[in-house]
């Protein structure tokens, strides 16, 4: 039976590892200073330029991060390419719209590193108004429960913090590009018999307009590409640390 936890996010010096943090960008001009200068210490930020026009990727470059472009435009086009440029052992996702803290990765690798999961997710907790909109919450909640009629994994959220080690998410061989790619990433691993876990984390709102569930629209297009990925069958499993 995979294990899922649910604890309190409480960030703690980072712990001494080889992490690289993915952080999929377009258009996140104003928000990219608030994220890069929250990255821990130690840690590279990987900003996946998808075809910024605001300046984006230069104001990553001054803030230290290191730059990845990739021309197809989608959601899970821009994460990938930042897991295959990645190098380190451990390899973390976050937004780059400064809704999620990236320092609150800290235990999640701590976690992994400790062989306590091969996978922990951020389950977000809205704060201040506006964070979370009632139709992205909506979706959230279906694609919950549909992933858990799929694998039996009891996962509240499948939010884009996340972290796991490089070479397995690698072996989970994620092909999709759009909306449903976080989606995959949690099917494959659950199919592959992964430990996965759930912290809390604070979901700020955040800046700028979701290219993703902005609108009803933009949300019935994520929950279409996503109930796609839970008609997949089940794969060879893959190991996960």
């Amino acid at each position: 039976m995979k294990a899922v936890t649910t604890s309190p996010s409480s960030p703690s010096p980072s712990p001494a590892a080889d992490v690289d943090v993915v952080l999929p960008c377009l258009d996140e001009a104003e928000a990219l200073p608030w994220v890069l200068g929250r990255i821990p210490a130690g840690w590279r930020a990987l900003v996946v330029d998808n075809g910024s026009t605001d300046g984006s990727a230069d104001i990553a470059r001054a803030y230290g991060a290191t730059v990845v472009h990739e021309a197809r435009r989608g959601f899970g086009a821009a994460c990938h390419a930042g897991l295959t440029a990645a190098t380190a052992d451990i390899v973390c996702f976050c937004d780059c719209d400064a809704s999620l803290d990236p320092g609150l990765l800290v235990p999640f690798v701590r976690e992994v590193l400790d062989g306590e999961a091969d996978l922990v997710l951020g389950r977000r907790r809205p704060e201040g108004r506006g964070a979370w909109p009632v139709h992205a919450r909506a979706g959230n909640l279906a694609l919950a429960r549909m992933l858990r009629r799929r694998t039996g994994l009891r996962l509240h959220d499948l939010g884009p913090l996340r972290a796991a080690r490089r070479e397995g998410l690698l072996g989970l061989s994620l092909d999709d590009r759009r909306s449903g790619y976080p989606l995959q990433m949690v099917v494959r691993a659950a199919d592959a018999g992964w430990r996965i876990a759930e912290r809390d984390v604070a979901y700020l709102p955040r800046t700028g307009t979701s290219k993703v569930t902005g609108t009803w629209r933009g949300t019935f297009q994520a929950v279409r590409d996503m109930s796609r990925v839970l008609k997949e069958r089940p794969r060879v499993p893959v190991g996960g640390g």
